[in-house]
């Protein structure tokens, strides 16, 4: 289990993007949000709690997600899957994932997460129940 852990630690570390699954209403929903994480492997996102998938996360906390760290062709493929439930932080997150979402989008333009906040995104967190399949 220690190799399953290191390794989604690196694919976490190398990724970018996840692609977020819910479902709502209408069906099966995929959105790409900018993640970040933390030492327990919790996978932190901001977004607007008007777009679908925070919408469908509010009525179904049930997501799935895929994050690939592999970008060339002919590179081995570094990914992982991962499924389990979501949920809506706020406004509020702690200093350290904000730091750390800082630094991977804009390299701590401080205006960029207080135009983010503004507008009215929200910090949404994904919680492994186990580790990604």
């Amino acid at each position: 289990m220690l190799y399953l852990r290191e390794r989604t630690g690196e694919v976490l570390e190398k990724g970018y993007l996840i692609s977020l699954g819910t479902v709502d209403d209408n069906g099966v929903w995929v959105a790409d949000v900018i993640y970040v994480y933390d030492h327990e492997l919790s996978i932190y996102w901001m977004s607007s709690p008007q777009s679908r998938h925070s919408l469908a996360i509010e009525k179904n906390s049930a997501i799935s997600g895929t994050i690939t760290a592999s970008q060339t062709p002919g590179e081995k493929d570094f990914g992982v899957q991962l499924c389990g439930v979501a949920a809506k932080l706020g406004k509020t997150v702690k200093p350290a994932i904000a730091m750390k979402y800082l630094r991977k989008t804009n390299g701590f333009d401080v205006t960029h997460i207080r135009k983010v906040l503004r507008d009215g995104y929200d910090w949404y967190v994904h919680i492994f129940p186990g580790f990604p399949i």
